[in-house]
């Protein structure tokens, strides 16, 4: 695959996973907050605003975190740019999903001023989470999965 189509691919991902992301979360919210309410064993769902990071840390550090937020997104574009003619489309599908993750938290919090919460897991103390935090766990894991098993070679 050239270039030039393996930008559009990581661009059409990236587009797919951040709208599919502040969608859904707008959908999830405007539900919740008005009353919708969902629990099983496994997980429930239980709004709350985030003015922190993973697991509580930097609360009320919303302009740092836009700052760390914006490099770490400015790192993977240029990573890409970088390296498009080496990486896999899978890479790209992944970096996508990570990128999406990080502008999804980002976009809530310059918009909103912080990160809407709304998965909780009811079989282990664990804190909330969202979608954003979903696809940043899912893009890292994987791409240390795939850095993992290429050195391995």
């Amino acid at each position: 695959m050239n270039k030039t189509s393996k930008y559009i691919y990581f661009i059409v991902c990236y587009i797919f996973f951040i709208f599919a992301n502040i969608y859904l979360s707008d959908l999830l919210v405007e539900k919740l907050v008005n009353g919708y309410t969902l629990a099983n064993p496994v997980f429930s769902l239980n709004y709350i605003k985030n003015t922190g990071a993973a697991f509580s840390i930097l609360q009320d550090s919303r302009e740092l975190l836009i700052i760390l937020s914006v490099v770490a997104l400015v790192l993977l574009i240029i990573y890409v740019i970088n390296h498009i003619k080496s990486i896999s489309l899978k890479t790209c599908f992944f970096i996508s999903i990570l990128s999406a993750g990080i502008a999804g938290n980002l976009h809530e919090r310059i918009v909103y001023g912080f990160v809407r919460d709304y998965f909780q897991l009811n079989f282990v103390n664990f804190p909330v989470f969202n979608i954003s935090d979903i696809f940043i766990n899912i893009g890292v894991i994987a791409l240390i999965i795939i850095i993992l098993i290429k050195r391995a070679k």
